[in-house]
């Protein structure tokens, strides 16, 4: 050929992903054998070689931001913050878009995934699944860069985890709630959260469990049925729960993992708990500051959305250059928010 072809040119002939010509250009590893013969043949067989290294000034990078697709308020809250980012975004010549994947079904999710091997890089938030983690894997075996956001998906061959520490958090909300109970009479804290298969609430589980039984054993932690999605169920389910199987006189507390916080303060209302049992929730959805704001929930633990975001997009590119260092990240801190310090 008489010009110099391109890196798509080369991807769409060799059935593979920019991302991976790029990799096997710039020899780095994550490619198998068979693939970088191919992309080899395919550009021998141009009979021009592309200069290898980072992209030139003005070309793009692609990032995609793949959510659950789920009503969740704290999804939708990491949405909106990735779009307030896009401006920056544009600045540093990365094209992002979001992705809202099906996780009720993992198979679906993990086929969806797998079709996102044109991008340079993704940042994911998704269940800790056998099919999710295959699916990073092959991505990262065809060149593309795999950050995970906000919940991580553990032995799988994502580059790096992006968010706070979740078994901390837990410890946190643990904290916190043994010190407003009274082993003479308010001694029971109970645990909340829908059914999950996302690690970060799973290990705030953990972590709420293990700071009681190594420094409160003479509290006692109760594990509230997994409540239904939606506030309206979560209310009902809650109700029934505190006025059939527990006394509820002896209730300090109560720490929601997960979504559904509207819901359990409701419930604690109509058990006439609202104002003897403290509740702590996560996220500062505009939800969480009005119940926050009104005393409905006692804490809001938090971290930073927009850090996290913005750090995702930062390694993702790092990566993609080939930077040295570029999984040093520096984590999120989990924020302790009360009606006082809201800004």
């Amino acid at each position: 050929m008489a010009s110099t072809p391109t890196i798509a040119e080369i991807a769409r002939l060799a059935g593979v992903g920019t991302a991976t010509v790029d990799r096997v250009l710039n020899r780095r590893p994550g490619v198998n054998a068979e693939t970088v013969d191919r992309v080899l043949q395919v550009v021998a067989k141009l009979g021009a070689k592309p200069q290898p290294g980072r992209p030139r000034r003005g070309e793009n990078f692609r990032f995609a931001y793949v959510l659950p697709d789920d009503p969740s308020p704290f999804f939708g809250l990491i949405d909106r913050q990735i779009a307030q980012a896009a401006g920056d975004f544009r600045h540093q010549h990365i094209t992002e878009v979001t992705h809202r994947l099906d996780a009720r079904d993992p198979a679906r999710f993990a086929a969806d995934l797998a079709t996102l091997d044109d991008c340079h890089g993704i940042a994911l938030l998704a269940p800790d699944l056998p099919p999710v983690k295959l699916a990073i894997n092959e991505l990262v075996r065809a060149g593309v860069h795999v950050v995970t956001l906000f919940s991580d998906v553990a032995g799988s061959m994502r580059e790096t985890y992006i968010g706070a520490d979740s078994r901390a958090a837990g410890r946190t909300a643990g904290l916190l709630l043994a010190r407003m109970a009274r082993p003479d009479g308010r001694d029971t804290l109970l645990l909340s959260s829908q059914a999950t298969r996302l690690s970060a609430e799973i290990e705030r589980r953990v972590g709420f469990a293990q700071v009681l039984e190594e420094r409160f054993p003479q509290l006692r932690m109760v594990r509230v049925p997994d409540l239904p999605a939606d506030a309206a169920g979560a209310e009902q389910a809650l109700a029934g729960f505190l006025a059939r199987d527990i006394d509820a006189a002896r209730v300090a507390g109560i720490y929601n993992v997960g979504s559904g916080a509207a819901g359990v303060v409701k419930a604690l209302v109509k058990s006439g708990l609202a104002t003897r049992a403290a509740a702590i929730a996560h996220d500062l959805t505009d939800e969480h500051r009005t119940l926050l704001t009104n005393g409905a929930l006692s804490y809001l633990l938090h971290q930073d959305i927009h850090y996290c975001v913005a750090a995702a997009a930062r390694v993702l590119r790092a990566q993609c250059e080939n930077v040295r260092g570029a999984l040093n990240v520096a984590q999120p801190r989990i924020e302790i928010l009360t009606a006082e310090n809201l800004e």
